[in-house]
């Protein structure tokens, strides 16, 4: 069980928008049933897939193929992180190997699980992997990644708990020529912390982590995301758009750490949020740290309602006014989940927002 001390506090500056309360209260919920069937959280494709139940791994719903399951404690100095040791799953894939369409279901009842993930692919190796959440309490999640030269990753993530909270911290090392692609949807009722920890190591690495948060009632989420560069030539990207509705919270920090010698780098990040009502609020902290002189980074970020002409418009042509506001919405979140290569993925991705569109407006 988790006790007070060990958790961040809002007096720390990258904890200072986390909503710690939630995640105790979701760690000393108790057990319930929402009738939810793990089929019913599977995706229509081919492929690796693993249940976790509660943290615990479910082999009645499983196939894990080349995806192992062993119990290890992840070295991290992440607060969060460190506690999220236990059983867990491992991907290894040998040189030029590729296992796409891989699923990963966590599926909770209350109180606290914790699962490690470690994703080691070598070099020119491919593979994709889909993560869901579902079900309630505080899932604690952390994902160590190491991707030699020229292997690439494409990693999908969807935050579905109608209540709860979903801690995720991802950590990586991204080799020369080498790819990741990490893709986020917050579309439940649950409060979230999103961490990442991305560096790339090698000449040419390609990092990019962003998504979609999207809030309402008094529901709080929020990422915090931190892209070194240590080697020449690498591109990063940090695209996030926030949506927030009622009296709900967004926060999205974006950093990028340019070391020096670290030239011809190209950062950038763009955050976005869109606020539906007046009580709601988005934070927004893009940061650029560069001790190299040859770079290209850039970043934006803004904070406004949907556009008033473009509804006039959108209902003087018959459209009525919650469906106005959802086709608006929708498309200020579409670039956020475009970049999901596989086809299934993004269009279930697609649906998770369009739910939350119809039950949110």
């Amino acid at each position: 069980m988790i006790s007070t001390h060990q958790l961040p506090t809002p007096r720390l500056e990258e904890w200072r928008w986390a909503d710690m309360g939630a995640l105790r209260a979701a760690a000393d919920a108790e057990p319930r049933d929402f009738g939810i069937k793990p089929a019913d959280l599977f995706l229509d494709m081919e492929g690796p897939r693993l249940l976790f139940v509660d943290g615990m791994f479910e082999p009645a719903h499983s196939r894990p193929g080349p995806v192992t399951i062993a119990r290890f404690a992840p070295e991290t100095p992440h607060p969060l992180g460190s506690m999220a040791e236990g059983e867990g799953w491992a991907l290894t894939l040998d040189t030029g190997a590729a296992v796409t369409g891989i699923q990963i279901v966590h599926l909770g009842s209350g109180g606290e699980s914790h699962v490690p993930a470690r994703i080691m692919l070598a070099e020119d190796a491919v593979a994709s992997v889909v993560e869901t959440y579902a079900g309630s309490g505080w899932a604690n999640r952390i994902t160590q990644m190491t991707l030699a030269h020229g292997a690439r990753l494409m990693r999908s993530v969807r935050l579905l708990q109608p209540d709860g909270f979903v801690s995720i911290r991802d950590e990586a090392e991204i080799g020369e020529a080498a790819s990741l692609v990490s893709v986020f949807l917050g579309a439940g009722g649950m409060g979230s912390r999103i961490d990442g920890a991305l560096t790339l190591i090698g000449k040419g690495g390609f990092a990019e982590m962003g998504g979609a948060l999207l809030t309402s009632g008094t529901q709080k989420q929020e990422a915090a995301v931190s892209v070194r560069h240590e080697a020449i030539e690498g591109t990063s990207r940090q695209l996030w758009r926030a949506v927030a509705a009622n009296r709900s919270v967004v926060s999205l920090a974006a950093r990028v750490e340019v070391a020096r010698g670290a030239q011809q780098t190209d950062g950038g990040q763009s955050l976005r949020g869109l606020l539906l009502d007046r009580g709601a609020t988005v934070n927004l902290k893009p940061e650029l740290e560069i001790f190299a002189d040859d770079v290209k980074c850039a970043h934006g970020a803004t904070v406004g309602e949907l556009d008033r002409g473009a509804l006039f418009y959108l209902q003087s042509r018959g459209v009525p006014e919650a469906r106005a506001k959802a086709l608006l919405t929708r498309a200020f979140v579409a670039d956020a989940v475009s970049r999901i290569g596989e086809e299934a993925v993004r269009a279930a991705f697609e649906a998770d927002a369009e739910r939350w569109l119809e039950k949110g407006l």
